[in-house]
């Protein structure tokens, strides 16, 4: 049988974002799939593929392109990290200049995420994917944790990246737990500010920050699979002392997306 055939959201980048070069192809806008995503994918054995956004300025419009396409022909989606979720998701305004988000990628992987539900095929988010699974399905987020949710364990540390770490609790009885035999709590890299305020309906914590209560990995309840984790799973090294060993969780979702096939 060939390999999964794994659809990748779209990371985007806008011409005139701060701090990018203005001449060549960063005049343009560009999507595109982070590497390490990609080569996670691949150590598991499948082949990931990048779905590409459309929005109002585009030659090809929204209604022209049909996402329903994209599921039937796909066994799964992975949601990349990247940019914040728009607070107008989830009933709100930006509480600071550089929390306004990126509503026209939240739009088209909202679009995606439920043309691959509706399909049947598994979901998972990472990073921001888990927070967009959230808001997706009813659910609101801290715009910032470190002022919002206080006190806070550190989530992210600037200069640091996927090389800032802390502890998080699994959730007895969860299917995540069910992957970890005999782990009750790991380390994992935190690179995010924002994150789960109230849960969405239909969904269980899988597990959280044992300092704050942030959580950090979400499943929803019922058929299908759909679930992410706070964390980026594709930035841990194999072999790390310290760090969870994540291969499982790959391995759930490509399982997962094998018998949906």
């Amino acid at each position: 049988m060939s390999r999964l055939r794994i659809g990748v959201s779209a990371r985007i980048h806008y011409p005139g974002t701060a701090g990018m070069p203005a001449g060549g192809v960063w005049s343009k806008t560009v999507h595109y799939l982070e590497q390490s995503v990609a080569h996670w994918l691949l150590a598991g054995g499948a082949l990931p593929l990048m779905v590409p956004a459309v929005d109002a300025g585009s030659i090809v419009q929204r209604s022209d392109v049909d996402l329903d396409d994209y599921a039937r022909s796909l066994d799964g989606l992975v949601l990349q990290g990247g940019n914040d979720v728009a607070p107008q998701g989830y009933g709100e305004e930006p509480l600071h200049p550089d929390w306004h988000g990126d509503p026209v990628r939240d739009r088209y992987e909202m679009d995606l995420i439920r043309a691959f539900v509706d399909a049947g095929k598994p979901v998972f988010g990472i990073c921001r994917g888990l927070q967009l699974l959230n808001v997706t399905f009813g659910g609101t987020l801290w715009q910032d944790i470190a002022t919002q949710h206080s006190p806070a364990q550190p989530h992210r540390e600037l200069g640091r990246y996927e090389h800032h770490h802390h502890a998080v609790d699994f959730v007895p009885g969860t299917h995540l737990a069910a992957l970890f035999p005999g782990v009750t709590q790991a380390t994992t890299n935190s690179i995010h500010h924002q994150g789960i305020k109230a849960l969405a309906p239909g969904f269980v914590v899988e597990a959280r920050c044992p300092e704050d209560g942030v959580v950090e990995a979400i499943r929803r309840e019922g058929e299908g699979y759909v679930a992410g984790v706070q964390w980026h799973p594709e930035f841990h090294e194999p072999g790390h002392p310290h760090t969870l060993d994540d291969r499982p969780i790959l391995a759930d979702f490509l399982a997962a997306c094998q018998a949906t096939r």
